[in-house]
C-alpha cells in the first residue's frame, strides 16, 4: 500500500495547483514552522520528517512502549438467527457490552473480497493527486461527503497524524452520487462493503436490544431509517509516533460502530483498570464499539468505549469506521423500560445533529466530551 502522501509536479501546477500540490484559491500558504496547517499542506500529507509543535499530544495520552494486548472478547456470529444458538450469542454481546463497552465478530457474513476490496479502494482514493480530492476539502462537520485532517484543520490547537474521508452511506442511493467517482471502483467497493455493514449493524442491535430486555426490533426500525456516516481513515508513517496521535482519546457519538482495520493501532481504555490496551488486528475480525447513544439507550448499563489511534513509524495504516445511529434529528433517550427509582434517568436526549453542532463548536483534541455534555 502507498505511502498516501500528496503528489506534486509539473501537471498540478498546470492545474492550477503550486509547487506543493495545493490548491491555492483553497488553502493558505504555511511552512514547517507554522503552529497550524489547512487541508493539503499538512504535515502528513507532505511527509514530514518530524512531528510539529501542533500535532504533540499531552503526555498522558501518548502511545505507552509497554501497552497489553487488550483481552477482547471474540464472539462467532454463526448462528445468530438459531433459536437455540441466539441465546448464547446475546449472552456473549450482553457480557462484552457491560464488561468490556467492545467485542470482535467473526462468521459476519460480510465476504473477504467486500472487505479487502474495501480498504483496497480507500488505499486507491488516498494516493490519488491532490486535485482529484480537493473538491471534498471542508471543515464544515454537516457536509455529508467531507475530506480533512483534524476536526476543523487550521484552526484546532491539536492536530493529528490522519487523512479521513467521511460519507453519508445509509441509504446509499441517497448518497452514492455524492462520493468519489475516482477510483473508478471506489463507489463499487465501498458501496458493496457499506451495504453489508448496515445490515450487520442491525443485527448486532437486535442481539443488544434484547440482551437488555428490550426486545429485538425495538430499534430496527429506527436503525433502518437512521444514519450510517463511514469514516475512510489513512494513517501515514510518523516519524515520531511517540509523540503525536492519529487519533485522541474518545468515544464515538454513536448507537454502534463497526470497525474494518489492515493492521494494529487501535487502544482501548480498559474499564477496570483505567490502563491503554492494544486492539489485535486480524484478517476478517470486525471491531464493535458500544458508542454514546447506546450509553444512554441502556442508562448506562452499556457504557461508550473509549479509545484512541496510534501511530508507527513504518507503513501506511488503514480503516474503516462505519458509525450506526438513528436519523439526523430523532433524539435517542433512555429506554423508559430501563429506568426507576433504583435507575434514575441519568441522561439527556440528544440527536445525531446535536452531535455535530457540539463538536463544529468544540475541540475533541482538546478533551472535550460530547457525552459527558448529556449527563445528568
Amino acid at each position: 500500500m502507498g505511502m498516501c502522501w500528496l503528489h506534486g509536479g509539473e501537471e498540478d501546477r498546470r492545474a492550477g495547483f503550486d509547487d506543493d500540490g495545493v490548491e491555492g484559491q483553497v488553502m493558505g500558504g504555511n511552512d514547517e514552522s507554522s503552529s497550524s496547517f489547512p487541508i493539503g499542506q499538512t504535515a502528513q500529507e507532505r511527509g514530514f520528517s518530524h512531528v510539529p509543535e501542533c500535532y504533540k499530544v499531552q503526555l498522558s495520552d501518548r502511545a505507552g512502549l509497554d501497552t497489553k494486548l487488550a483481552d477482547v472478547p471474540l464472539i462467532n456470529l454463526d448462528g445468530i438467527c438459531d433459536p437455540a444458538r441466539r441465546s448464547i450469542i446475546v449472552e456473549e454481546i450482553a457480557n462484552a457490552c457491560r464488561c468490556n463497552g467492545f467485542f470482535q465478530v467473526v462468521n459476519h457474513g460480510i465476504s473477504q473480497p467486500i472487505l479487502d476490496g474495501a480498504l483496497s479502494t480507500a488505499s486507491d482514493f488516498f494516493n490519488l493527486p491532490i486535485q482529484d480530492k480537493a473538491k471534498f476539502m471542508s471543515n464544515d462537520v454537516h457536509n455529508p461527503v467531507r475530506y480533512g485532517t483534524s476536526l476543523k484543520d487550521g484552526v484546532d490547537k491539536v492536530q493529528f497524524w490522519r487523512i479521513f474521508l467521511k460519507q453519508y452511506a445509509h441509504p446509499l442511493h441517497d448518497w452514492i452520487g455524492l462520493w468519489p467517482d475516482t477510483p473508478p471502483d471506489y463507489r463499487q467497493k465501498m458501496g458493496e462493503y457499506a451495504v453489508a455493514v448496515q445490515k450487520l449493524a442491525v443485527k448486532i442491535m437486535e442481539a443488544i436490544t434484547e440482551s437488555l430486555g428490550l426486545g429485538p426490533t425495538y430499534l430496527t426500525s429506527k436503525l433502518d431509517d437512521g444514519m450510517q456516516v463511514l469514516a475512510v481513515n489513512c494513517y501515514p508513517p510518523c516519524p515520531q509516533p511517540e509523540l503525536s496521535l492519529g487519533l485522541p482519546p474518545h468515544s464515538d457519538y454513536s448507537c454502534l460502530t463497526i470497525v474494518l482495520q489492515d493492521s494494529p493501532g487501535l487502544q482501548i481504555l480498559d474499564f477496570e483498570d483505567k490502563t491503554w490496551k492494544a486492539v489485535p488486528a486480524m484478517q476478517g475480525v470486525l471491531q464493535v464499539h458500544v458508542g454514546d447513544h447506546l450509553e444512554v439507550l441502556s442508562n448506562g448499563k452499556y457504557e461508550s468505549a473509549v479509545h484512541k489511534v496510534t501511530l508507527n513509524s513504518e507503513k501506511t495504516r488503514f480503516s474503516i469506521v462505519s458509525l450506526h445511529s438513528l436519523g439526523m434529528d430523532v433524539k435517542m433517550e433512555a429506554a423508559k423500560e430501563l429506568v426507576d427509582e433504583d435507575h434514575p434517568n441519568g441522561y439527556r436526549e440528544s440527536s445525531f445533529r446535536d452531535f455535530l453542532n457540539f463538536i463544529s463548536k468544540n475541540d475533541i483534541g482538546e478533551g472535550s466530551s460530547f457525552l459527558n455534555t448529556l449527563k445528568i
